[in-house]
Protein backbone atom coordinates (compact mmCIF):
# COMPACT_ATOMS: atom_id res chain seq x y z
CA UNK A 1 0.00 0.00 0.00
CA UNK A 2 1.58 3.47 -0.92
CA UNK A 3 1.65 6.29 1.64
CA UNK A 4 -0.64 8.41 -0.10
CA UNK A 5 -3.47 5.60 0.12
CA UNK A 6 -3.29 5.11 3.37
CA UNK A 7 -3.50 9.32 3.75
CA UNK A 8 -6.40 9.26 1.57
CA UNK A 9 -8.48 6.58 3.44
CA UNK A 10 -7.55 8.69 6.77
CA UNK A 11 -9.11 11.77 5.52
CA UNK A 12 -12.00 9.70 4.56
CA UNK A 13 -12.56 7.96 7.62
CA UNK A 14 -11.93 10.96 9.88
CA UNK A 15 -14.51 13.41 7.00
CA UNK A 16 -17.24 11.27 8.69
CA UNK A 17 -19.85 12.44 10.79
CA UNK A 18 -18.95 12.33 14.55
CA UNK A 19 -15.40 10.92 14.04
CA UNK A 20 -13.34 11.92 16.56
CA UNK A 21 -10.25 10.77 15.92
CA UNK A 22 -8.04 7.90 14.30
CA UNK A 23 -5.20 6.30 14.86
CA UNK A 24 -2.71 4.12 13.00
CA UNK A 25 -0.36 1.59 15.28
CA UNK A 26 2.38 -0.44 14.24
CA UNK A 27 3.11 -4.12 15.56
CA UNK A 28 4.74 -3.12 18.56
CA UNK A 29 1.82 -0.91 19.72
CA UNK A 30 3.33 2.15 18.72
CA UNK A 31 1.34 5.40 17.26
CA UNK A 32 2.63 6.44 13.47
CA UNK A 33 -0.01 8.28 12.61
CA UNK A 34 -2.70 9.70 14.68
CA UNK A 35 -5.80 12.85 14.25
CA UNK A 36 -5.48 13.06 18.26
CA UNK A 37 -3.11 14.68 20.58
CA UNK A 38 -0.09 12.91 21.85
CA UNK A 39 -1.17 11.81 25.33
CA UNK A 40 -4.72 10.65 24.17
CA UNK A 41 -2.90 8.99 20.86
CA UNK A 42 -0.56 7.24 23.94
CA UNK A 43 -3.40 6.19 26.03
CA UNK A 44 -5.49 4.64 23.41
CA UNK A 45 -2.92 3.21 21.27
CA UNK A 46 -1.57 1.22 24.33
CA UNK A 47 -4.61 0.10 25.75
CA UNK A 48 -6.35 -0.95 22.54
CA UNK A 49 -3.42 -2.50 21.14
CA UNK A 50 -3.27 -5.43 24.22
CA UNK A 51 -7.35 -5.82 23.86
CA UNK A 52 -7.09 -6.35 20.17
CA UNK A 53 -4.02 -9.14 21.07
CA UNK A 54 -6.14 -10.73 23.96
CA UNK A 55 -9.29 -10.41 21.44
CA UNK A 56 -7.04 -12.57 19.04
CA UNK A 57 -5.87 -14.63 21.27
CA UNK A 58 -9.37 -15.69 22.77
CA UNK A 59 -10.72 -16.04 18.81
CA UNK A 60 -8.18 -18.24 17.82
CA UNK A 61 -8.35 -20.13 21.26
CA UNK A 62 -12.52 -20.74 20.19
CA UNK A 63 -10.94 -22.29 17.26
CA UNK A 64 -7.73 -22.19 15.24
CA UNK A 65 -8.63 -21.81 11.93
CA UNK A 66 -10.45 -18.84 12.86
CA UNK A 67 -8.69 -15.10 12.95
CA UNK A 68 -9.83 -11.23 14.58
CA UNK A 69 -10.72 -9.16 11.32
CA UNK A 70 -12.85 -6.22 13.58
CA UNK A 71 -13.45 -5.30 16.46
CA UNK A 72 -16.31 -2.75 17.64
CA UNK A 73 -16.74 -1.21 21.10
CA UNK A 74 -19.31 0.79 22.48
CA UNK A 75 -19.56 3.06 25.58
CA UNK A 76 -21.70 5.49 26.58
CA UNK A 77 -19.49 8.13 25.56
CA UNK A 78 -17.82 6.50 22.31
CA UNK A 79 -17.39 3.87 19.82
CA UNK A 80 -14.23 2.52 19.12
CA UNK A 81 -13.62 0.41 15.85
CA UNK A 82 -10.51 -1.24 14.90
CA UNK A 83 -8.99 -2.72 12.19
CA UNK A 84 -6.41 -5.24 12.61
CA UNK A 85 -4.07 -6.01 9.38
CA UNK A 86 -1.13 -8.12 9.77
CA UNK A 87 1.50 -5.48 10.74
CA UNK A 88 -0.75 -2.30 11.44
CA UNK A 89 -3.76 -1.54 13.63
CA UNK A 90 -6.60 1.13 12.28
CA UNK A 91 -8.35 2.60 15.48
CA UNK A 92 -11.24 4.82 14.79
CA UNK A 93 -12.83 6.49 17.59
CA UNK A 94 -16.22 8.45 17.42
CA UNK A 95 -19.22 9.98 18.92
CA UNK A 96 -21.90 7.07 18.53
CA UNK A 97 -24.61 9.53 19.14
CA UNK A 98 -23.55 12.11 15.88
Amino acid sequence: IKMSEVEETIKRIQSHKGVIGTIVVNSEGIPIRTTLDNSTTVHYAGLIHQLTLKSRSTIRDIDPQDDLTFLRLRSKKHEIMVAPDKEYLLIVIQNPTE
